[in-house]
């Protein structure tokens, strides 16, 4: 019998971006060697460089992905572990989540990273009402109750 593959670990953060509004950030991304899967959407964030403590890559990967500064990061809130195909490897992402309370702003891709240029479209502000009745697919899948949580303090 063959033994399955060992997922890829991954240490990963990631920031709920709320403005004053009460909506959230997210970003349109979905597989490239799986386009049949469809498109989901997520917080910004990523992997941490080696070296990098949580809190640090939150910050930088809030400012690559959607080119706005976090100053301040409340958290983490939330941790998440999830196994998932990407990419065409196996991954078992552990992710912590911050909050970062921002004025609305455009996000811009300017500092994507090749692979994110890839899999990454679109970004958007979320009420937690569109969260909650949402026919697309939102990452992490309780994003609705992490970001009134977010929002009640």
């Amino acid at each position: 019998m063959k033994t399955p593959p060992r997922p890829i670990v991954r240490n990963a953060a990631r920031t709920l971006l709320l403005d004053p509004d009460g909506r959230v950030l997210l970003i349109r991304g979905h597989d490239p060697e799986a386009p049949e899967a469809g498109h989901w959407w997520l917080t910004p964030g990523g992997g941490l460089e080696p070296g990098e403590d949580a809190r640090a890559a939150a910050v930088r990967e809030a400012f690559e992905e959607t080119g706005h500064e976090v100053a301040d990061l409340v958290g983490p809130v939330a941790r998440r572990s999830s196994v998932f195909r990407f990419d065409g490897r196996l991954i078992e992402q552990r992710e912590l989540y911050f909050v970062a309370r921002v004025e609305a702003f455009e996000a811009t891709s300017a500092g994507w990273t090749p692979l994110e240029q890839r899999v990454l479209g679109e970004a958007r502000w979320w009420t937690l009402d569109e969260l909650r009745t949402t026919g697309d697919t939102v990452f992490p899948e309780h994003l609705a109750d992490l970001v009134a949580a977010a929002l009640a303090g």
